[in-house]
């Protein structure tokens, strides 16, 4: 999956990263061309930054499924600190797109999933969205399991993204893969789990997560490195150089 622009790179990071719909389009064709199978990415307004809206989320989903129709397409709900999980939610009750991200601890910021939670999880999984769960911690897979044993929903197949350090700098570590693999051990989780990284220890963890079976996200949502340590031109050179690492 590439990551294109996140909610915090701006044109002043690098002029590749798309924050337009347009922009956004033709990365992702030219990401699908190198190598990536979907596409996670997030909605800016006029001035560039991160915005949950549904109008714009429905326009570049049509579009997206016009351009690259075998291509998964995933919103997020992202919160940045300037949403609440009441707006997080009406994003996805307004949009219901072919996928979403949700950071639970975000959602769920008492760590007790409500039955407003519990709702937006049963409607999302019956109309066929598919939900990647974003754990920032390994406390997070107790978490999710918990939501989803009060929800009712499968632990099979359940899809995990793994965030492997911070973009404000906190080294991405391979070596915490194996804690949320152990995490999902423990609460009998057998799920479908990618990892996304920052920085210059970004590569080492996609290997690492390779290794041990799991799937990876690239982009400039992470990094806007290549595993040479040099600037990457743009997004579609990250998943090229991404996809070489599974030969």
């Amino acid at each position: 999956m590439v990551a294109p622009n996140g909610a915090r790179p701006t044109k002043k990071d690098h002029p590749a990263v798309p924050v337009t719909i347009s922009e956004t389009v033709e990365t992702a064709k030219a990401c699908f061309k190198s190598g990536a199978t979907g596409i996670h990415f997030h909605m800016r307004d006029e001035k560039g930054k991160h915005i949950l809206d549904s109008g714009l989320c429905k326009e570049a989903l049509t579009e997206l499924q016009r351009q690259v129709p075998k291509m998964h397409l995933q919103v997020t709900t992202e919160a940045v600190g300037r949403y609440s999980p009441e707006e997080m939610r009406k994003l996805a009750y307004d949009v219901i797109p072919p996928g979403i991200s949700i950071g639970i601890r975000e959602m769920i910021p008492s760590r007790q999933p409500t039955p407003a939670d519990i709702k937006i999880y049963k409607k999302l999984t019956e109309l066929g969205t598919k939900i990647q769960h974003i754990c920032y911690g390994p406390e997070d897979v107790d978490l999710l399991s918990n939501l989803l044993d009060k929800a009712e929903l499968s632990k099979t197949g359940t899809w995990c993204m793994f965030v492997i350090g911070h973009y404000s700098g906190k080294i991405s570590n391979p070596e915490n893969i194996s804690l949320f693999i152990e995490r999902l051990k423990k609460n009998n989780m057998n799920a479908d789990w990618a990892v996304c990284a920052f920085a210059k220890e970004e590569v080492s963890c996609l290997k690492m997560a390779i290794k041990l079976g799991g799937k990876i996200r690239v982009g400039f949502e992470n990094s806007l490195l290549m595993p040479d340590g040099s600037v990457a031109p743009n997004n579609e050179t990250k998943v090229k150089a991404a996809s070489a690492l599974f030969d």
